[in-house]
């Protein structure tokens, strides 16, 4: 028997699967009558001792039992999943019905038709109604064992590309407990038509709604790992449109970093972004990296902890982690300690606003690169209470850091940047340009230890970004908030940021600046219509919610300032901004370096010196503060 051709009969009929239960209830129930009959008459007078007008009694006792049914609401119930509750309820119609045929008999005279009939008809459709449902399941649990191996009910999932990864994804999972493949969908016009691994090529990945639908499919699996981004963003656009939970087998990345093809996941915001991969002057960042002694602040946050991971692929000879939280750097540390156990570690508890912890740090490991990364980011946290604590943190331990870096001699040293330090409309940004002036201003004293920055945009899954926060809502049911319809980010991945920050340590010269390009801006609203329908859920059914801009927050983020001009460098789409003279007098410094006193400023002064020493400071409306 070709099992798979009757699973896919049986979920072509299931849009209908209640009216024909109750047809084949009532058949039963006509059955069960006849062998009533023939129980209580047998073979000889089975026919010829009916009264005449027995066919129009079975037809009102059919016609009371199919009643009770649907008022029971029995056949709503799903066979494959009959069981004791079933039979309890089914025992129920037929009392009820078995008692209102025979008063009904009674009462009408009808006195031909055998006592014992009315009385053994519904034993004998309760037997015929329960052997139907379980023969069904039995058959159904077959049916499931001798497609996947288990009588389990599956994930019914039809896998979008039927090259070698989709191949090698069914071999994996078709077997496994829970999971059936019904087919595979694919473009290929040669591949139409045919079967891999045994599972049959439906047709191309446009038709993915209607053979949903037809085949009852659970679940969608993109496998596609060596399309192109655009083939991929395709893909993924048109399993959306099926309002299915939509999986991915592991991309080209991931494959080469040791994960299975089989391991299915779900789709991440950076499958949806599909962008090409920055290609690295691998080389130069290992000669910038390789054997020596690496210091990174803010180590275990979104962006420190990658630098860790990114770092400690290229060898260096001691890896310094410097972080305030106590938790944050346990983490790392034990991550780091895993997948390297032969790197050695520093692990600092420490607080780039103390400058001479800085300095004994510093001069005791001597660190050769350093990566800066400990920052407040969040921006309306920094924006009212905490801009004080945004100015010391941000901007004075910039400067802290570099002091210390000077002073044991490093080669280089990176601050981690942002687009919202480009004509700034809240603290968060400002501080941040604020710092990227320090950079400047260490870069022309004359020391040995090259400054500069890189500077990027959104990264997804970092703490506190927006992603989280939607996959949070969407798992609660909704609504998914969002701040603006026509808010729109740059993002990047978290690998992608810290690899370009190595890139940067590696090219970058004294006082410049680094920049991604970061192809196209996103949508907000878009990607969290596409996170909801992704996860297999309706717009409708979840709901987008306006909240408003923030304090500080405004609609469209910048790489490059107006008046900044890029250069490129060897490595494509990263460029050099050549900033305006940002040295000055040193002023800057100086003011920055008040704010590490004990007295703690209150918002206005901050504003009004950042807004003095930043002059591109604005309000999102244009005005200044």
């Amino acid at each position: 028997m070709n099992w798979l051709s009757l699973d896919a009969f049986l979920t072509r009929i299931r849009p209908y699967r209640e009216t024909l239960a109750l047809g084949l209830d009532m058949v039963a129930v006509a059955l069960a009558w006849q062998a009533t009959y023939l129980f209580r008459l047998g073979f000889e007078r089975w026919f010829s001792a009916r009264p005449g007008y027995d066919g129009w009694v079975m037809l009102g006792v059919v016609v009371v039992y199919g009643g009770l049914l649907w008022l029971f609401q029995v056949p709503k119930g799903m066979w494959r999943f009959s069981g004791f509750g079933e039979v309890k309820r089914l025992a129920a119609v037929c009392v009820a019905a078995g008692l209102i045929g025979a008063v009904a008999v009674l009462m009408a005279q009808l006195a031909a038709v055998p006592r014992a009939v009315l009385a053994l008809h519904p034993v004998f459709t309760l037997m015929a109604l329960a052997m139907m449902r379980m023969g069904y399941r039995m058959l159904y649990e077959h049916m499931r064992s001798r497609i996947s191996g288990s009588a389990l009910e599956q994930r019914r999932a039809l896998v979008m590309g039927a090259g070698d990864a989709g191949r090698l994804l069914v071999a994996g999972i078709q077997h496994q407990q829970g999971w059936v493949v019904v087919g595979y969908l694919d473009d290929a016009p040669e591949k139409r038509g045919a079967r891999v691994g045994g599972v049959p090529v439906l047709g191309t990945l446009e038709e993915l709604p209607r053979f949903a639908e037809l085949h009852g499919i659970t679940h969608v699996i993109v496998a596609m790992p060596a399309a192109t981004s655009v083939q991929r963003r395709r893909a993924l656009a048109l399993a959306g449109r099926a309002s299915l939970p939509v999986l991915t087998v592991p991309s080209s990345e991931e494959l080469l970093a040791g994960r299975s093809v089989n391991q299915v996941r779900d789709i991440e915001p950076e499958d949806l972004l599909g962008r090409e991969p920055v290609q690295l002057d691998e080389s130069g960042i290992s000669e910038c990296v390789s054997s020596k002694t690496v210091l990174i602040t803010g180590a275990g946050g979104s962006i420190g902890s990658e630098l860790c991971r990114q770092v400690a692929r290229y060898g260096p000879s001691r890896l310094v982690l410097f972080e305030l939280s106590e938790f944050a750097l346990y983490s790392i540390e034990q991550e780091l300690s895993e997948k390297f156990p032969h790197l050695p570690l520093v692990r600092l508890i420490g607080d780039v606003k103390d400058l001479a912890h800085l300095r004994h740090v510093f001069l005791k490991h001597r660190p050769q690169v350093v990566f800066h990364a400990a920052a407040y980011k969040h921006v309306p946290l920094m924006e009212e209470e905490n801009a004080w604590a945004a100015l010391r943190n941000n901007t004075l331990g910039t400067y802290h850091a570099c002091v210390a870096a000077a002073a044991a001699g490093a080669e280089r040293f990176v601050l981690i940047s942002t687009d919202k330090a480009v004509n700034p409309t809240n603290v968060m940004g400002a501080t941040k340009r604020a710092a990227e002036q320090v950079i400047s201003h260490m870069a022309a004293q004359g020391h040995s230890t090259k400054f500069m920055a890189v500077r990027f945009g959104n990264v997804l899954g970092s703490s506190g970004s927006v992603i989280p926060k939607f996959k949070e809502q969407i798992a609660k049911g909704g609504p998914v908030t969002v701040t603006h319809p026509d808010i729109i980010r740059y993002f990047m991945t978290i690998p992608e940021a810290a690899r370009l920050v190595l890139q940067a340590a590696a090219i970058g010269d004294s006082g410049q600046v680094m920049v991604l390009d970061m192809g196209d801006p996103v949508k907000i609203v878009d990607l969290a219509r596409d996170m909801i329908r992704l996860a297999g859920r309706s717009e409708q059914e979840i709901g987008i919610q306006f909240t408003g801009l923030r304090p500080g927050e405004k609609l469209y983020e910048e790489l490059i300032a107006d008046a900044d001009t890029t250069l490129p460098t060897k490595v494509s789409r990263v460029r050099i901004a050549r900033l305006g003279d940002l040295a000055g007098d040193g002023a800057v410094v100086e003011w920055v370096c008040q704010a590490g006193g004990s007295e703690e400023w209150s918002r206005e002064t901050v504003v009004a010196g950042l807004r003095r020493f930043v002059p591109e400071y604005v309000r999102p409306g244009g005005g200044a503060r």
